[in-house]
């Protein structure tokens, strides 16, 4: 990760840390570096850069300033309004334009806010543009064989412009109607939109697709985004659903890359569940790719053994959507994604996409005829129990022979019926101790183990 871009863009504070000039810089910056690269090849047409943005109050004010950098720099400004992340990826790819810009800070509160970069195939930004990104807002961009201290701004004729491109938010939305492989007529579907980026398009998917569609905190206000809402309070549409008596529910975060489920019962379905389902879905037709699902080390234990029951094999990546989509695009597996309910569908999206999310699972209830958490039943989640430690210095901790030694030994002695997993922490001074066993019991005893001798040398602060 660098200064300002972490594994999901550029995020902070709304001009505490991230700043309207923070985003004037960045739209200054990709305005002229794409109108660069069109130069030197020959092509002298305007950087066409198309925007995104959540429903938080701070989203207008990063937008304008995004905006201006672009235009001021050449480039053409294209604007889909409020939508989704995964909507600016697809529209980034389809309609051809240099790159994209989401404005979010996916489940933060109202208050924070980001700047997502998407390539021109819908993909992360590639790692060297961003760190010419950063070199810029630190005034020491180095690009093309010289160095800028500033950059040009466009003149006359060259000024960029601004499009109103709502256009592209009603084709995604014809894209994600035109996936639905049945009629979802019968079904009572309950949908919490977190007063985020899914509140107009995800109701009119599910309506077009015939279902009898309920919505829940649908009404933004610039400061209630994800609160009390949404993936992250899944228990507000788990409620809902067992008081109205709905087939199943969907639960999104603020720009609605993510998806969690609520089955009929009011259980929650997490993204491992939906891994566990579409994957066993895939396999049954044939469709699974190299009979691989794919994903993180922080998925459930029970997740690795209901895979195992039905012969399917699994890689374990870094936590993180960017590992995820790294590792399915070089071995060419066809679904990953995370416990958090990022879903990545690659033949479909070449990011998460929560709604696209909701719209595979009913696809598999529609198909098998089935109950959600008849689906989800041979899938039994393990105890886990996890344990932050603060420590002084992440590695040493680690490194310690002591608590490398105290690591094996918890890992023997639960052999095949558990597991334990002791990593740093990518953003605090912390050190995860996480076991998953049978029982909580035993999770608990060992994870007291290892963190003792954690700080029994001297390790903690």
């Amino acid at each position: 990760m660098g200064k300002y871009f972490g594994t999901d863009g550029f995020r902070g504070t709304a001009n505490v840390n991230l700043t309207a000039d923070h985003a004037f810089k960045v739209g200054r910056f990709l305005g002229w570096y794409y109108g660069e690269l069109k130069k030197r090849n020959g092509d002298d047409s305007a950087p066409r850069i198309v925007i995104g943005k959540d429903t938080r109050r701070s989203s207008y004010m990063f937008e304008y300033s995004l905006v201006g950098g672009l235009t001021a720099s050449g480039a053409d400004a294209y604007l889909l309004h409020v939508t989704t992340t995964p909507s600016v990826a697809y529209v980034t790819r389809v309609d051809g334009f240099d790159c994209g810009i989401m404005i979010s800070a996916s489940h933060n509160p109202y208050y924070d806010n980001g700047l997502k970069l998407i390539n021109h195939d819908g993909e992360k930004m590639e790692d060297d543009v961003i760190t010419l990104v950063e070199a810029y807002l630190d005034g020491k961009l180095s690009a093309f064989g010289q160095d800028y201290p500033e950059l040009p701004f466009a003149t006359g004729g060259e000024i960029g412009r601004s499009v109103d491109y709502v256009a592209g938010r009603n084709r995604y939305m014809g894209y994600l109607i035109s996936l639905g492989m049945y009629s979802f007529r019968g079904m009572k579907v309950a949908l919490d939109c977190a007063n985020g980026a899914s509140w107009t398009i995800a109701k009119a998917v599910f309506e077009a697709l015939g279902a009898e569609t309920h919505v829940i905190n649908a009404e933004p206000n610039g400061v209630n985004i994800n609160e009390n809402a949404g993936s992250t309070h899944i228990e507000v549409l788990q409620q809902y659903v067992r008081e109205n008596g709905y087939d199943v529910g969907f639960a999104y975060d603020g720009d609605a890359d993510r998806c969690l489920c609520v089955d009929e019962l009011g259980n929650v379905i997490s993204g491992d569940h939906i891994l566990y389902i579409y994957g066993r879905y895939m396999k049954e037709k044939g469709n699974l790719v190299n009979n691989t699902v794919v994903a993180t080390v922080m998925s459930n234990f029970g997740l690795f053994k209901a895979f195992d029951e039905v012969g399917i094999e699994y890689a374990k990546t870094a936590v993180g959507d960017k590992y995820v989509y790294e590792y399915m695009k070089e071995h060419g597996c066809l679904l990953g994604g995370e416990q958090s309910g990022h879903i990545i569908f690659s033949k479909y999206a070449s990011t998460g996409d929560g709604i696209l999310t909701s719209l595979k699972i009913m696809q598999v209830i529609m198909s098998r005829k089935k109950k959600l958490s008849e689906l989800a039943a041979p899938f039994k989640v393990y105890p886990q129990v996890l344990e932050n430690v603060r420590v002084k210095d992440k590695s040493a901790a680690q490194a310690d022979p002591d608590v490398q030694a105290a690591v094996a030994e918890v890992s023997e002695a639960l052999g095949e019926t558990g597991r334990i997993l002791v990593r740093e922490s990518g953003t605090e001074p912390l050190v995860r101790v996480m076991v998953e066993a049978p029982s909580e019991e035993i999770c608990r005893s060992y994870v007291d183990k290892v963190t003792a001798v954690i700080r029994s040398k001297g390790h903690a602060v």
